[in-house]
């Protein structure tokens, strides 16, 4: 392990510490999403797919291979007041027993999510749902992602706003509540395996502006470490709120696209917008094999 300081003028690094390969809800292998990154010219990557970490020895190969500089992530899903948020967990230790447990338990609360989305979608007269689903996924992980690409090929959607809005949110039919674990354990699971603990996207939960500064408190009383303030769908508006707050919370800030590689999503790996250059970034805080 290689610890740097890269303390760079932003326009000299292409930092993207967020995205998925297909042992999530991605498309492509772990070694293909790498080879992207390359190609994107990142200075600093991140594999970070939901609740395993089943993909980042490859990675890591790969980017040893490539010479690029890459950090070991995973994106784990978690509660706060009775909301589902995901956190991203960077640097972390992959043979770590305590991270390990936790995601187990989140893959098989995952696989029963699975079944019961089938089951409402059924009753919404959509036949082999899961099955269907399936064949989406090239591993055992079947998240809601897969079940929207599922009905958008089937023809029932669009795309994948409203595919949420008909099926999956709230009270639809295939809407499901899922008990993770509360982001204070979360946090925990990630500090016990030496990494650092950051809030995604926060502006894609629906919560009104004084809610979500409401949840950087308390992530950072929880002992959170940092916050995505850049996504590949971020506006410049939500970018300077996030860093001020984050600023005045004492958060650090990253930066992630939330790649996938699905083609009706139109997100590219390293397409993100500036940091303002008066905020801690979180990957001086990092250390990372090249």
């Amino acid at each position: 392990m290689i610890s740097y300081n890269l303390d760079y003028n932003v326009c000299t690094m292409k930092v993207d510490l967020h995205s998925h390969s297909y042992f999530s809800d991605g498309v492509y292998s772990p070694s293909e999403v790498v080879e992207f990154a390359n190609q994107a010219s990142c200075n600093l990557f991140s594999l970070t797919d939901h609740d395993t970490t089943d993909g980042l020895i490859e990675a890591q190969d790969r980017a040893n291979a490539l010479s690029l500089n890459f950090i070991q992530g995973v994106e784990v899903s978690a509660i706060w007041r009775n909301m589902t948020v995901h956190i991203v967990g960077l640097g972390v230790n992959i043979n770590n027993d305590i991270l390990q447990k936790g995601l187990k338990r989140n893959q098989d609360l995952r696989k029963e999510r699975a079944e019961k989305i089938e089951l409402g979608l059924r009753r919404a007269g959509i036949k082999d749902a899961l099955d269907k689903t399936r064949v989406l996924s090239k591993t055992g992980m079947i998240t809601r992602t897969h079940f929207a690409q599922m009905l958008i090929h089937e023809g029932y959607c669009k795309d994948m706003k409203s595919v949420f809005r008909r099926f999956l949110t709230g009270n639809k039919p295939g809407a499901v509540r899922v008990e993770w674990s509360g982001f204070e354990e979360v946090i925990s699971w990630i500090h016990s395996a030496g990494g650092l603990a950051v809030i995604a996207h926060p502006f894609r939960y629906r919560m009104t502006q004084t809610k979500i500064k409401r949840m950087f408190s308390e992530f950072k009383e929880a002992y959170g470490d940092g916050v995505e303030a850049i996504t590949a769908m971020s506006s410049e508006q939500e970018i300077n709120l996030c860093s001020n707050w984050a600023k005045e919370i004492n958060l650090l800030i990253s930066s992630g696209s939330d790649y996938h590689g699905w083609p009706n999503q139109r997100i590219n790996i390293g397409s993100l917008k500036e940091i303002p250059n008066s905020v801690d970034l979180i990957w001086n805080h990092l250390s990372w094999q090249r």
